[in-house]
């Protein structure tokens, strides 16, 4: 079965992790096929185990090889898939549109922590089929209220976010 795995805190301090040596780590491992997508820890592969597995291997193998936390989310081609199609805002090019991809209900606490958050003009946040997705305006997603949020530590082991056009790359890997 085809996977991709998105890695949480890819650019963490010290962790100096180039995309070629967590490739390597996942082939170590026993994945087959293993590609990166752009430098922000996007890893497709193949393997026979199920999602719940490969998290607890490539999790190890990972904080094993650059000696620090890792977090991986593991979701097959079809779930991809799934986030790629269900996007609930138009593009435009003023606006950054986010996919969060995390642990069961993360979707919830995001969009709760969303609606408590002040919010700029065209910023908005939807839950479709069980994913979160944020649009905030280009330029401001590291100042928006919502964004430092984001950052918070109680946060960091719930998911990792992505742009949207991020998903349209990685199903065009599988």
């Amino acid at each position: 079965m085809k996977y991709c795995a998105f890695l949480r805190g890819v650019n963490v301090k010290g962790t100096n992790m180039k995309m070629a040596d967590v490739c390597q780590v996942f082939k170590d491992a026993g994945m087959k096929d293993v590609s990166s997508i752009l430098a922000s820890g996007n890893i497709v592969f193949s393997s026979d185990k199920n999602a719940a597995d490969l998290k607890e291997i490539l999790e190890k193998a990972m904080s094993d090889h650059f000696s620090y936390e890792a977090f991986l989310f593991i979701k097959s081609q079809e779930e991809t898939e799934v986030f790629w199609n269900s996007i609930p805002f138009e593009k435009n090019e003023m606006l950054h549109v986010y996919g969060f991809v995390g642990i069961p209900g993360v979707e919830t606490v995001l969009l709760e922590e969303f609606q408590k958050s002040a919010q700029a003009e065209n910023e908005k946040a939807e839950i479709i089929n069980g994913i979160f997705y944020w649009q905030v305006p280009k330029g401001n997603t590291l100042d928006s209220t919502f964004g430092k949020v984001l950052g918070q530590k109680s946060l960091k082991d719930q998911f990792t976010s992505r742009n949207v056009n991020t998903f349209e790359k990685v199903l065009k890997k599988f």
